[in-house]
């Protein structure tokens, strides 16, 4: 069971709760946390003292202060006059990872908020009412605005639901189900919209499915280099525990796990190279560094997850701080690394494919040995070209850019949400790379038979071969290819 605002969340533990397999509840010891913060609220609401956000406008107009009559229109106006986001829908269970990090940042209790309102969000959680949230419109400072208004909208009635694959007003949704829209108090739009939940939904996403992209890529880079029958010596432990970067470490260790009592590997000192190309050799260092950069976009994204990030944090009976930790920076920066971490892995993958087809050291030109009147593997090779360029491209961060917003009051944001973004679909094109590396793997370690190769490397061959059959003369490839995409999006080969 995790306790909301009490126990650490982990990249593990939320999609853990997003899944229904971990028991998320509010405890007695949070609820009294947020029952405290509250009554400071509303001491400072009804003070004659300008607390921003609380009894005064928003943004540029800060300086206008509100009555307590006024303070529910305040906070429904901020949600309804934030709720400009444009575009596709995100993924539902993104919807949902945002809603679960919302929960858990408030009831830290330094927002504000009524315990009745995060009891709601709870029931949304739990009964799968997942509000629909365009995927544009956020500059990921004063926190994900745009679409955390959208994600909340139906506490009021307002906004959309999914319900399973059929997107319904919540006025239809909350009326069938007899609950009354809430009506907002003093600080709770705030509370609800500033924050970095967009940022930190991707990230969370974008983590789980890199965590086994970087072993996949170890897995498909020792396939390709049975195929291409290269050394194991560049993994030897003693090279790199003279330059001992953890991801470089972990790397060659791992190679040299899916490796042992390869016969195939043993094989290449009969050959007459004194050396493999980069792509072979260079893996600890290359999968390595984007390792590192895995590592350090988890460590911020646990800090990030167990924040507070709205605005104005309330930390005593007559301190609440409008500062910036709403901000999307440390998030922005740490996705735009990891993201040329994963696009580096598409491109070292794409140069192994490439060597696989030059006709060396035993290997037939384009892996057929009908050339000619066949063009072999030829032509996959060009899809994984276009998908690490499309990747490269995608590679420009955004936290390095910002436009001034709410009349220059705003005047530098992070652009995260765009970094969160651009990084899963940097991840999405890399299971496709490394299912086409799969595809020629498989074909090139054809032509090292009767050799046989480790066990993990053995067994994945024949998944492999389970979906796919070797390559004799031409046939249509996009099936094959498919159907490794949909194996590797489904985790299908074993990667330890």
């Amino acid at each position: 069971m995790f306790k909301y605002g009490i126990d650490t969340l982990t990249v593990n533990k939320v999609i853990a709760i997003a899944k229904g397999n971990l028991e998320a509840v509010i405890t007695p010891a949070a609820a009294d946390k947020v029952n405290e913060c509250r009554k400071k609220v509303e001491k400072m609401a009804n003070s004659d003292a300008a607390v921003y956000g609380i009894n005064t406008g928003f943004g540029p107009l800060c300086d206008v202060q509100i009555t307590p009559e006024e303070t529910s229109k305040l906070q429904e106006n901020l949600l309804i006059t934030h709720a400009v986001g444009v575009g596709e829908p995100i993924d539902k269970f993104l919807s949902k990872i945002m809603m679960i990090c919302k929960v858990h940042s408030l009831c830290q209790g330094y927002s504000g908020v009524r315990l009745e309102m995060i009891e709601r969000i709870l029931y949304f959680i739990e009964h799968d009412l997942l509000p629909v949230v365009p995927k544009q419109g956020s500059v990921g400072a004063s926190g994900d605005l745009a679409p955390l208004s959208h994600l909340f909208l139906p506490l009021l009635g307002e906004g959309e639901f999914w319900i399973e694959d059929t997107i319904v007003t919540a006025k239809e949704v909350l009326h069938n189900l007899n609950l009354k829209p809430l009506q907002l108090q003093a600080k709770e739009g705030l509370g609800l919209i500033n924050g970095t939940q967009f940022i930190l939904a991707h990230a969370i996403v974008g983590l789980a499915k890199m965590e086994y992209l970087l072993d996949l890529a170890d897995v498909t880079g020792a396939m390709s280099l049975e195929g291409f029958q290269g050394s194991a010596s560049p993994f030897k432990e003693a090279l790199h525990n003279i330059r001992p970067f953890p991801g470089n470490l972990k790397v060659a260790e791992r190679m040299r796990m899916l490796l042992k009592d390869s016969q195939n590997v043993e094989n290449h000192f009969e050959c007459d190279r004194v050396q493999d190309p980069y792509s072979i050799r260079c893996m600890p260092q290359v999968h390595g560094a984007s390792r590192n950069a895995y590592d350090h976009l988890k460590e911020l994204t646990t800090i990030e997850m167990n924040s507070v990030t709205d605005n104005p944090i309330v930390l005593s009976e007559t301190e609440a701080i409008s500062g910036g930790n709403f901000h999307g920076q440390p998030l922005a920066m740490a996705l735009d690394y990891a993201s040329i971490a994963a696009a580096e892995l598409g491109n070292i993958a794409d140069r192994r494919c490439y060597l696989l087809l030059e006709g060396k050291y035993g290997l037939p030109r384009l892996l057929t040995t009908a050339g000619g009147l066949n063009s072999g593997f030829m032509i996959p090779q060009y899809t994984t070209a276009a998908l690490v360029t499309e990747n490269k491209s995608l590679c420009f961060p955004p936290s390095a850019d910002s436009v001034p917003t709410s009349l220059g009051q705003e005047d530098h944001v992070s652009m995260g949400s765009i970094s969160g973004r651009k990084f899963n679909q940097i991840l999405e094109n890399l299971e496709k790379i490394f299912a086409i590396e799969l595809m020629y793997a498989a074909q090139a370690m054809e032509f090292r038979r009767p050799n046989t190769f480790s066990v993990i490397i053995e067994e994945n061959f024949k998944i492999v071969r389970s979906k796919v059959a070797k390559l004799e003369e031409d046939r249509i490839l996009k099936d094959d290819i498919n159907a490794l995409i949909t194996m590797v999006k489904q985790q299908q080969i074993i990667v330890a």
